[in-house]
């Protein structure tokens, strides 16, 4: 499929995981891709991959977030695509009872802010092609309660989440979507690399998801396509979830 033929895509956190997944979908479905990531290597050696674009941005820095957007547009005439996904989730995030200040500081300004930023420079450009998709990285933590808590990292997915959904709404009449991406766990070598150290802590997640597993970055990418693209085009305001059935069970397979 080519549904986003000639269409200029930017993706933060393009490095590694989903983005890079993602980025390798947007190439093959004909989008000229923006891979945004903190890391030079990581974000270079995608791009190169893709035959795409690289630029280092700390995306909690607004005054670069303005700076990408508006250097893309500058390039490349136009933005059509934003997929705002780098996000973290250091240890430091625990239960609120044992999380500090700085931990929950920093995980907000990367997962929420860095949304507020992208969101904030990418709609003007939207705006005046009176066309766009934006997809916002939240999680079905957004929409679930854990009792083994990462207190930061919830909050800031929620936050993503209601923003997202105004965000849709305030636009929706200009021809921009908005649209959040609520992932179950993922296949990412981050994730796999912790659960190797812990298959008992791996054990533990898995029952959970009805379908027994954790989502290959490709699956996400799949959706996230779909939302990008104008197969999507009566969707926005939504939050789209992609978990395996989890916020869907109340009592999973044995």
């Amino acid at each position: 499929m080519e549904r986003l033929q000639d269409r200029v895509a930017v993706i933060t956190g393009a490095g590694s995981g989903i983005g890079l997944a993602t980025a390798r979908r947007f190439a093959a479905e004909g989008a000229k891709v923006v891979c945004v990531d903190i890391s030079q290597d990581a974000g270079k050696s995608a791009a190169e991959e893709v035959g795409g674009e690289f630029v280092a941005c700390d995306v909690s820095d607004e005054d670069a977030v303005r700076a990408l957007f508006d250097g893309v547009a500058e390039r490349h005439g136009r933005v059509d695509i934003a997929f705002n996904n780098a996000g973290i989730s250091p240890p430091s995030d625990d239960s609120i009872l044992v999380t500090g200040i700085e931990a929950w500081e920093r995980v907000l300004k990367v997962n929420t802010t860095s949304v507020f930023f992208c969101c904030k420079y990418a709609i003007p450009h939207m705006q005046r092609q009176g066309k766009g998709s934006i997809i916002n990285t939240a999680s079905f933590v957004a929409l679930l309660g854990a009792a083994t808590s990462q207190i930061a990292y919830t909050a800031s997915k929620g936050g993503v989440l209601a923003m997202t959904r105004e965000l849709g709404v305030q636009f929706a009449r200009e021809g921009i979507r908005i649209n959040a991406l609520c992932p179950g766990p993922v296949a990412t070598p981050l994730l796999m690399d912790l659960f190797a150290k812990d298959p008992e802590r791996a054990a533990r997640r898995l029952v959970h998801v009805p379908m027994g597993r954790f989502a290959e970055p490709e699956e996400i990418a799949a959706a996230v396509a779909f939302l990008a693209s104008d197969d999507a085009s009566f969707m926005t305001a939504s939050q789209f979830v992609v978990d395996g059935g989890i916020t869907g069970a109340y009592v999973t397979p044995l």
